[in-house]
């Protein structure tokens, strides 16, 4: 099934896309999709209806590997590409100053994102969902167009689709038939995994947050930080230490001893960050989601989908110095003339070609079944290291600029810096 149809299927049947001036481009993509033969597929404090599972969960198939190294998006992941990034580019990139200003990203923009599926990407079909394959591709591919817009909302966007993601690749049918329904509906909760400690040098592996086990269930006690949205989340996963294994738990809002309060962060503010405080929070055995190997896939997914997140911001970086060197003057010629700028523009150019290329083939890899855990590992440390350069050049290159908010670069470096630090949070 073409999974960018379904998507652009759902767009074009919303009356939003109008207001927000998304309708051509929209009607434009559909059309070109049909006629290359696609099919078209067809709040705070929610009581999720507990369902007892009554059989074996639902898992999206893998993806048919063609044998080629090949890198070029398929026609059905390019339209959703052309769509998601123009949306981006027209509605995230305008608003991203307000929603900074806001700490929080507007329900609106929310809504607009649930319009395109993204919570449906890696739901299966037989649950709601838009395929029975799984890509990770694609995920990498949204997540970049997304974070070229504004990295802080693409996150805040992206939250819901993680643990929507985190239930199906990992739930039992109980917890699959129980949260799933909220996702692949019109009123997608809000959801938040949360992973992050606020301590120097975390480490995803050694987890302070524990998970202790009671008669018929389990009592969590810590401290998570960088929680997108917590103060509106209904639905949490939580990564907490049981019996010193790091493990994911399922956790709604209503849970006694959970508490939530603003953490304020250096950047991603549209992405509402906050603390989730645990104080001896009990949830039913039911509640435990996966298993030990199921946790250390979901911190290699996490930092694949923030190196994606990078490449997106390294890149909408990378467009607006180019064009600023070439329109600031100095000494009566373009900035760009000068050897030192050029270089330096350069330079961003290779460091974000490696890192894309790094990340896609880590995606690649994983989506093919092998074993990506050294590509993921590289990404991370590409994405980090030169993304975090990427993010101090561009503010150089604009200079006194560079340092004032009229100008976004100083936003994307504030941003940049959360790729090497933050763990959890988003998810491909």
């Amino acid at each position: 099934m073409g999974i960018g149809l379904a998507v652009l299927n759902r767009i074009a049947s919303s009356p939003a896309i109008d207001k927000l001036g998304l309708r051509k481009a929209t009607e434009r993509a559909v059309y070109q999709g049909a006629k290359s033969g696609f099919q078209l597929a067809a709040n705070a404090n929610r009581t999720f209806k507990r369902v007892k599972g009554s059989g074996t969960p639902q898992r999206l198939g893998a993806t048919q590997d063609s044998g080629l190294f090949d890198l070029t998006p398929t026609e059905d992941q390019q339209m959703m590409v052309d769509v998601i990034g123009e949306f981006a580019d027209e509605v995230l990139r305008p608003g991203a100053e307000a929603a900074e200003k806001a700490d929080d990203t507007s329900k609106e923009v929310l809504d607009q994102t649930s319009e395109f599926g993204l919570t449906l990407l890696n739901v299966p079909e037989s649950l709601g969902g838009l395929s029975e394959e799984r890509s990770v591709v694609t995920g990498v591919l949204v997540n970049e167009a997304l974070a070229y817009g504004d990295m802080g909302q693409a996150v805040a966007c992206l939250a819901p689709a993680s643990v929507a993601t985190a239930i199906s690749l990992w739930g039992t049918d109980e917890q699959q038939q129980t949260y799933l329904p909220a996702f692949t509906g019109d009123d997608v909760p809000a959801a938040a995994l949360a992973v992050a400690e606020s301590r120097p040098l975390f480490d995803p592996f050694e987890l302070q947050t524990t998970a202790t086990a009671t008669e018929g269930g389990y009592r969590l006690t810590g401290v998570k930080s960088a929680v997108v949205r917590g103060t509106e989340a209904e639905l949490f996963v939580v990564a907490a230490a049981l019996d010193g294994t790091p493990r994911l738990f399922v956790v709604e809002s209503s849970t006694p001893g959970l508490t939530l309060a603003a953490d304020p962060s250096m950047g991603l503010r549209a992405a509402g960050l906050t603390k989730l405080s645990l104080d001896g929070a009990v949830v039913p055995e039911t509640a435990l989601l996966g298993t030990a190997d199921d946790y250390r896939e979901c911190v290699r997914l996490s930092r694949l989908a923030w190196s994606a997140l990078a490449v997106g911001t390294g890149r909408a970086v990378l467009d607006y110095t180019k064009e600023y060197v070439k329109t600031r003057e100095a000494f009566g010629e373009p900035i760009a003339h000068r050897q030192a700028v050029a270089f330096m523009v350069a330079n961003i150019a290779i460091e974000l070609e490696g890192m894309r290329l790094v990340t896609l083939k880590a995606a690649s890899r994983h989506e093919q079944g092998r074993d990506a855990s050294r590509e993921i590992a590289l990404a991370r440390k590409l994405a980090a290291e030169y993304g975090m350069k990427i993010g101090t050049d561009g503010v150089q290159l604009l200079g006194g600029h560079g340092f004032v908010k009229e100008h976004p670069v100083e936003r994307w470096y504030r941003d940049l810096r959360a790729v090497g630090v933050l763990e959890g949070a988003v998810l491909v």
